[in-house]
């Protein structure tokens, strides 16, 4: 499969599995789990056939880690990002002191005010290195690196959790502990 194919079906599969599994008629199970016989059948319903080998080229050629199988392969998930009520049954984790965020400079007016929020999402997603921030930002133009004081945040009682492929999830950030602005 080459790599425009591997994009389009990457992001067919990312819309589907985080924002609108019900126009392929899926319900996500617990986790944000669908079984993969569930998923491919209703990807070819719909005009959009993958077979096994091809869905598992981009999920192991996923730069970004977005989609992870289940421990026997048989269930597909997206791991984080979703706009649809979805438990992922993260568990809490002690974060580094610092983590990173990238986002375009037209937000940062109200993120000076707000700080980071969730928007449309579950959380708010962070990045373990500037480099990783630097590319997700680098989404919408030149991106603007924010450091966030994790570990301030941890301690003041704030909740992180990382996800499968190393996001770290937070509900929001609030402006004092953010840096680069």
């Amino acid at each position: 499969m080459d790599t425009k194919q591997a994009t389009r079906l990457s992001k067919f599969l990312s819309y589907h599995l985080r924002h609108h599994p019900e126009e392929l008629g899926l319900t996500l199970q617990e986790g944000g789990w669908v079984p993969v016989a569930e998923l491919l059948a209703a990807c070819a319903a719909h005009g959009t056939p993958i077979g096994e080998v091809e869905l598992t080229e981009i999920v192991a050629g996923n730069d970004k880690k977005r989609f992870a199988f289940d421990a026997d392969g048989t269930r597909i998930r997206a791991q984080q990002g979703h706009s649809v009520e979805v438990d992922l049954q993260l568990v809490a984790a002690m974060p580094p002191a610092l983590l990173y965020h990238g986002t375009a400079p037209a937000a940062l007016p109200a993120i000076r005010q707000t700080g980071l929020q969730k928007m449309e999402r579950h959380h708010v997603h962070l990045s373990p290195d500037a480099e990783t921030a630097r590319r997700v930002g680098a989404r919408r133009g030149q991106p603007v690196i924010l450091t966030v004081a994790a570990a301030a945040m941890h301690a003041a009682g704030i909740e992180f959790y990382e996800s499968g492929n190393g996001v770290w999830l937070v509900d929001a950030v609030p402006p004092q502990y953010l840096g680069g602005l």
